[in-house]
């Protein structure tokens, strides 16, 4: 049964619409339109049920679990939850700019309470990262979409640079673009520019998703063959399809049959 909610805020001043729909066990956020933000599986809330939300993880690949992360942009919160359930050793901060979103996630999509692990801010993204000391943080991951795409200030090249000097010496900033959005050239462009080329794109396989990973150093140009081996591993410890990550880095990236460069 298709079911969606009333709708949690549709103020002028809140510039946000949220609904809900739930079908064959599988709860939905909307913001304001058909678009899905965020999925989850009714009996098991901490699956990644949208393929980009699984994607976002293949920064495992080349760097090891962060101490500390940072989350722009909260939706149903799938992402929070997993990072806070499979990555004991993160320390997780979340920014999300509409406190509705915040009070949906955890009375309708099971974001846990804040604890020594999680934070859960409401405040805007480009300025908590700017009041963030240079290298604070090994991650960052960008999610703010709304109804209407990245939100400007969200996907400028200054936020982008800031973003670079907050990394630690091998972070990453990882961002949600969309494949079909006009402006996914540029964003890609800026990104590249930022951090001197140290960027992966990995498309997922469900819709038009595509991961931005831009390092604050090069890895190396790793060899497939030991990409290979690291995301049998990584498969086997987390569930998630590492090794499909693998085979579609080379569909947007420079490598050659040995090496993926960057």
């Amino acid at each position: 049964m298709l079911f969606r909610s009333k709708r949690v805020s549709a103020a002028a001043a809140d510039e946000i619409v949220i609904d809900i729909s739930e079908e064959f066990g599988i709860r939905k956020l909307h913001f304001g339109g058909d678009d899905t933000q965020s999925a989850m599986r009714v009996s098991d809330p901490e699956e990644l049920v949208l393929a980009y939300t699984r994607c976002l993880f293949g920064f495992l690949l080349f760097i090891e679990p962060p101490r500390e992360a940072l989350l722009i942009g909260l939706g149903g919160g799938s992402i929070a939850k997993w990072i806070h359930a499979r990555l004991p050793e993160t320390r997780l901060s979340c920014v999300e700019l509409h406190p509705q979103v915040i009070a949906v996630a955890r009375s309708m999509f099971a974001l846990p309470p804040d604890d020594e692990r999680l934070a859960v801010l409401a405040g805007d993204g480009a300025a908590h990262v700017a009041k963030l000391a240079d290298g604070a943080t090994d991650l960052i991951i960008m999610d703010a979409y709304s109804a209407t795409g990245i939100a400007p200030p969200l996907a400028s090249a200054e936020f982008f640079a800031t973003c670079r000097d907050k990394l630690s010496d091998n972070g990453v900033l990882a961002v949600n673009l969309w494949g079909s959005d006009k402006r996914f050239s540029t964003y890609c462009e800026r990104l590249s520019e930022v951090f001197d080329g140290r960027l992966l794109c990995l498309p997922a396989r469900q819709k038009g998703n595509v991961m931005a990973f831009a390092f604050r150093r090069g890895q190396n140009s790793p060899q497939w063959e030991r990409l290979a081996e690291r995301a049998s591993r990584l498969e086997a410890q987390y569930g998630l399809e590492f090794p499909e990550f693998v085979a579609d880095l080379a569909r947007l990236n420079p490598h050659n049959d040995r090496r993926l460069f960057v």
